[in-house]
């Protein structure tokens, strides 16, 4: 899934450059020279990250990402606070003040795009590009590749892109509003059935390899993905069939 990030910075210059090094990068970029702007582009488009500028005219940075993480629809996008302050307390408040990362200016390109990196790995994992395996069921994101037991497994893209956002997030149940919101983005309107279609046909897509015994539907609540681990901790393909409750004599594959 393409990761946006919103460039909070007043330097014109300073945010023509990190917005054309973070477009090569391959990132969705949007910017904004203050904090009216930046919330007004925040109800647009909710931006994965922000990358916010401590020194601003009017607000300051460390005052947004504040409201940022005191509201119930920005809470989850990610804040890099970037400022030319480099004392331990000023990293200190930023941090309790909800930002994830803090970069002190002068700083290359290659630290900021390592830092943006390792934030997104660890606050939105789906966002990212690493490999992920559950139950013998390998994602590769990069290669947009889905297979299971070595099979190949055909998804659309919101298949695909609902199969990653559970794949990195197992075990956690997710209501219809916050699937819609993280894997459709919460700028699209559509019904929160439409979460259901969507599952369905997930479902189908995992059924010849048994992995759609995967996909939970916790009752008057949402979904999960759920990995049935055998004795050694890993998860069989038909320990995936005895939780749809059939017999099976599949071959035991197991996730590495």
């Amino acid at each position: 899934m393409e990761c946006s990030i919103l460039v909070v910075e007043d330097d014109a210059v300073t945010r023509d450059l990190l917005a054309g090094n973070l477009k090569q990068a391959g990132y969705r970029t949007f910017c904004a020279g203050d904090v009216p702007e930046a919330e007004a582009m925040v109800r647009e488009v909710r931006p994965d990250l922000v990358l916010l500028d401590w020194l601003l005219p009017g607000t300051p940075g460390l005052t947004f990402a504040q409201q940022l993480r005191g509201d119930q629809r920005t809470t989850d996008i990610s804040i890099i606070l970037v400022s030319a302050r480099s004392e331990e307390q000023d990293k200190i408040v930023a941090l309790e003040s909800g930002a994830d990362d803090y970069v002190t200016k002068p700083f290359s390109m290659r630290e900021l795009l390592a830092r943006i990196k390792a934030v997104i790995r660890r606050r939105a994992p789906q966002l990212g590009d690493d490999v992920v395996e559950i139950a013998g069921l390998r994602l590769d994101p990069a290669a947009r590749h889905v297979s299971g037991g070595g099979r190949a497994i055909e998804l659309w893209t919101t298949e695909f892109r609902l199969l990653h956002f559970f794949m990195t997030h197992p075990a956690r149940v997710f209501g219809r509003g916050k699937l819609l919101d993280e894997v459709w983005g919460d700028h699209v309107f559509v019904e929160e059935r439409t979460v259901d279609v969507h599952i369905r046909r997930l479902r189908q897509a995992l059924a010849p390899t048994g992995h759609d015994a995967l996909i939970e539907t916790v009752r008057g609540i949402g979904y999960r993905l759920r990995a049935a681990p055998d004795r050694s901790g890993h998860s069989t393909v038909a320990d995936l069939a005895r939780l749809r409750g059939l017999s099976t004599s599949l071959p035991q594959i197991t996730a590495v």
